[in-house]
Formats: structure tokens, sequence, C-alpha cells
């Protein structure tokens, strides 16, 4: 069984852009669940020394990819938004069309040091990168949203998948970068699920207590992903704005929104996602380049309306604890 070595089913979802920190995914190991790190924004550099932490910290620890695209650029589409932002936040933007992340970079250091647990979002890797990977003892992960996702996984012979609810915060996991919705409600596309394919499944989406724990395990799932539960967690490294726009009550639900990456993300509800949602095209990962000058400068003015605060739907019964006191606390609700 691949979660067999995990005291508790409960894994850390990896969460790009700052969020899932060594310290984080390592807490969360050392305390029955399974911590992430995530690849994605980062260089090959800064990975490998996150990797070598959670070795030394002698822990079980997985690595999030994020899988290439290779959609089509629609370049007046995006000149046109650039100039919008421009004239609007009276900033130069960066146009840097496209980036493969570091992927081959990134799956050589999964290879090199054995990583326990790798997982993909954003599609499914080719059989022949699965294969070499299981070679060296590496459990496959996929993301997935639908049946003809899971389908592909099985078929390239992933060890598991992590099935996608429309409930979670960041971005949607789809193969393609498309606007079209699953809205099944997670347990009803587990089950669904779960009759396609005979693989182990992971719950994500909008996952916050224990309660909610135990009713996933039961509909099938073998494990579940926590993203935005962890989010205000000590050892997390979301910025205090991020922190203090969760707790504080000011925001009051999320959105699904491409005007900060160019691909559907769900985030708290924001003044810039309102603006730009009619303007911002279908651009990934352009526009998460071109407007990261736009977020960093939201920050500095500690501006949470122009920020990308990636959150799922139960945001507001986050938890601003210690990994080891909500995980204490999970465990307890789901009476695990």
């Amino acid at each position: 069984m691949i979660f067999s070595e995990l005291r508790y089913p409960i894994i850390q979802a990896p969460m790009a852009g700052g969020v899932s920190t060594a310290k984080l995914a390592i807490e969360v190991s050392k305390n029955g669940g399974l911590g992430f790190l995530a690849a994605g924004y980062k260089t090959s550099d800064v990975l490998e020394n996150e990797i070598k932490a959670c070795i030394e910290a002698n822990v079980l620890y997985g690595v999030n990819l994020f899988v290439p695209s290779n959609e089509m650029l629609d370049e007046a589409a995006l000149q046109a938004y650039k100039k919008q932002l421009e004239k609007d936040f009276s900033i130069s933007l960066p146009v840097k069309e496209w980036s493969d992340d570091e992927w081959f970079e990134k799956l050589a250091l999964v290879e090199k040091y054995k990583v326990p647990f790798v997982s993909f979002t954003f599609g499914c890797p080719e059989k022949q990168i699965i294969k070499r990977l299981h070679k060296v003892g590496c459990q496959i992960i996929v993301t997935v949203t639908n049946i003809e996702e899971a389908r592909i996984a099985y078929e390239r012979s992933a060890n598991a998948i992590c099935v996608q609810g429309i409930n979670a915060g960041g971005h949607r996991g789809t193969f393609q970068n498309t606007n079209s919705l699953n809205f099944e409600p997670l347990h009803e596309l587990i089950m669904k699920v779960k009759n396609a394919v005979n693989m182990p499944i992971i719950a994500a989406g909008g996952i916050m207590t224990g309660q909610q724990i135990k009713v996933l395990l039961i509909a099938g799932a073998s494990a579940v992903q926590l993203g935005t539960a962890f989010i205000c967690c000590n050892e997390s490294g979301a910025n205090e704005v991020y922190k203090r726009a969760l707790l504080e009550g000011h925001f009051h639900k999320t959105e699904l929104t491409k005007t900060f990456t160019g691909r559907l993300a769900r985030g708290l509800s924001n003044e810039f996602m309102k603006k730009y949602e009619l303007k911002a095209p279908n651009v990934y990962p352009a526009l998460h380049y071109m407007t990261q000058p736009i977020r960093k400068q939201a920050l500095e003015n500690e501006d949470p309306q122009a920020m990308s605060l990636w959150a799922g739907t139960g945001f507001k019964m986050i938890r601003a604890l210690p990994v080891k006191d909500l995980l204490g606390k999970l465990v307890e609700e789901a009476n695990l």
C-alpha cells in the first residue's frame, strides 16, 4: 500500500510561491503526515537544498513538479492585457512567453535523490519518465480533476492519483488550460473515479476539518490532501499580509480567476480579480511572470486587493496553529 508508512493518511499539499517551505514539510512528516515540497517557480538549486533538508531530517517527504504546457500563445491578447495593467498600475511589466520551469533539471533531482513521493500537476508525464522514476523507488502521484485524466494516469502506471475537487485553493490541476469546470462534489467525484480506475486515491479540495477527512476516507479515499488548512501554521512560508487576509474576516468568499496567471486558480475574491477577469487571457505561465511586479508591489504596500491570495472555499475554518497542534486536532476530529 502506497501510504502504509504514514502514521496518518494526511498529506500537506504542495503550495508553490513560497508557502510550502522545507520546514513545513518536515514538521508535517515528523508528526505523522506526509509533507510535500513545491518545486513550482523555484530554481533547481533551491529545490535541491530543500530536498537535502528533508533527507537530513530523516523524514518521508514528497516533491511536486509542474508538467510544462504546450498551449498556443495568444500574443495579441497578452499584449493588450499588458498594456492595460501597465497603464492602471504605472509599472513596466516583463514578458516571459514560456518557461518549462526547469523541468528536466528538476526531474533529474528527484531521480538523483530517489525522492520517496513525486507528484505532478497540470498533466501526466510520459510513461517512460514514470518508469525511470519507478526504477529508483519513487512513488508517482498525478493530480486529476475528472475520470478522463484519471484513466491517463492509470494507463501510464502512476501509483496513485490526487483527485482535486472544485473547492480547492490555488490552481486547478487540469491537464489542459481550460475554463470548463467539473462542479461535482468531491465525495461524488471520488466514488466515480474509484469505479473507473483501480488505484489509490488522494482526496483534495476544501478540506479543513477532521470530520471532512472522515467522510472522504469512508467515500473511498486512501488519504486526504490539505493545503489552505496549513497556510497559517507557524512553519508556513506565507507572508503576514496573506495570513491576515485569511484570518481577519475582511474577505468573505473565494472565486476562480485567471487574472494573475492565465490559468484558473481559486483565491480570496479581491478588487484585482473583479476588475480584470473578463480581460485576462488564458495564457499560462506568461501571465504569472507578467503580473509578478504588481503582486510584489502590492505586498510591499500591504495591499491585499492586488495580491493573489490562493485559498479554498473553507478558508473561514482556518486555524493559526503550529503544525503539531493542527495535526493533533485533525486526527482527534477524524478519530484516526
